[in-house]
C-alpha cells in the first residue's frame, strides 16, 4: 500500500471514529451530534458537504447519461458523507438496547445524567459565542423562554403512524445537526424515542425507512439554513442554542421528581454526565489536533 493510500484509509478511520461520537451523542436525549462534529473540527465540512449534495446525478443515471452522472457525483463529498453515516449508525445499533434498559430499570439516575449531559453541553456551546451583547443577551433569554414554556406543555402524546414517524425524522434530524440540540430529545418530546429505538434494534425496516426519509428530507433544507446563520448571525445563533439548552433542563428535572429515587446516586450520576462531555470534548478534540481533516468548501 503506497502512501497516499495509507493517509486515504488513515482519513477515512479518523471519519469513522468521528461518526462513531456523533452516534453515541445522538442517541442520548441531551447531547447534539452537531456539538461533537463542532468539538472535532468537522462541523463546517459536515455543512458544506450536505448543502452540496445534487441529486440531479439520479435524473442522468436514470436516463442512463452515465458521463454527466459522474460529473455531479464527482463534485461532491460522498466519501466523507458516506465514512460518517457507517458510523454513526454503528453507533446506534450498539447503544439502542442499552439505552433502552438503563431508561427502564434506572429512571431518576439515568434523567440525572441527561442532566448533567445537557448542562455541559451548553457550556462548551457558550464558549463558541466569544462575546456578551444585548444582542446575544436577548437571543439567549428568548431560547430558554422557549424551551422551558414548550416543555411545560408536557409530551406531546401521538400515534407512531408513519406520517407521524417521517415527520419526527425531519424534526430530528434538523436537532440533530445543530450544535447545542439534542436530535434524541426531540424525539423524546414527541413520543417517538422508545419506540424508534425499539425500531432500530429490532431492524423494523418499513418504520427506519420512512423515518430515514424525514431525516434527509430535514437534512437538506437545515443545512442551508444554518450555512446562512453562522455565517451572518453566528454569535446570536449560539447564543440561542445555550438559552435553548439551558431552558431543555426542565425535561430531565421533572423526570427525576417523577420518579423515586435516592439523592446521592442522583447527585453522582448528575455530575457524571456534566464530567463525560467534558471528557469527550478532550477525546474529540486531541483526534482533531493530532488528525485534522481539512475542510472541502
Amino acid at each position: 500500500m503506497n502512501i497516499e493510500k495509507k493517509l486515504v484509509l488513515k482519513e477515512r478511520v479518523l471519519i469513522f471514529l468521528r461518526g462513531l461520537l456523533m452516534g453515541m451523542a445522538d442517541i442520548i436525549p441531551g447531547v447534539s451530534g452537531g456539538t461533537i462534529a463542532l468539538i472535532t473540527g468537522i462541523y463546517e465540512r459536515l455543512i458544506f458537504a450536505i448543502k452540496g449534495i445534487n441529486v440531479r446525478f439520479l435524473v442522468y443515471l436514470l436516463r442512463k447519461d452515465v458521463k454527466n452522472a459522474k460529473k455531479h457525483l464527482f463534485t461532491m463529498d460522498l466519501d466523507f458523507l458516506v465514512t460518517l453515516g457507517i458510523g454513526i449508525f454503528t453507533a446506534f445499533m450498539i447503544l439502542s438496547r442499552v439505552i433502552i434498559y438503563i431508561m427502564h430499570f434506572h429512571p431518576a439516575n439515568t434523567y440525572a445524567f441527561f442532566f448533567g449531559l445537557i448542562l455541559s453541553s451548553a457550556y462548551f456551546v457558550y464558549r463558541q459565542i466569544g462575546s456578551i451583547s444585548t444582542k446575544n443577551l436577548m437571543a439567549g433569554i428568548a431560547g430558554f423562554a422557549f424551551a422551558f414554556l414548550f416543555l411545560g406543555l408536557g409530551n406531546i402524546q401521538s400515534t407512531h403512524s408513519l406520517p407521524v414517524i417521517f415527520i419526527s425524522g425531519l424534526v430530528a434530524v434538523c436537532a440533530m445537526i445543530l450544535p447545542g440540540i439534542s436530535g434524541a430529545f426531540i424525539l423524546f418530546f414527541l413520543g417517538q424515542y422508545e419506540y424508534m429505538l425499539g425500531a432500530f434494534h429490532e431492524f423494523n425496516l418499513v418504520v427506519s425507512i420512512v423515518f430515514m426519509a424525514g431525516a434527509f428530507t430535514g437534512l437538506f433544507s437545515m443545512a442551508r439554513i444554518m450555512n446562512h446563520l453562522l455565517k451572518n448571525h453566528k454569535a446570536a445563533t449560539m447564543s440561542f442554542l445555550v438559552g435553548l439548552m439551558l431552558g431543555a433542563l426542565r425535561m430531565p428535572y421533572d423526570n427525576i421528581i417523577a420518579n423515586s429515587y435516592f439523592l446521592p446516586f442522583v447527585i453522582i450520576a448528575g455530575a457524571g454526565g456534566f464530567l463525560a462531555v467534558l471528557i469527550l470534548e478532550k477525546f474529540a478534540s486531541d483526534i482533531n489536533v493530532e488528525n485534522p481533516i481539512v475542510l472541502k468548501h
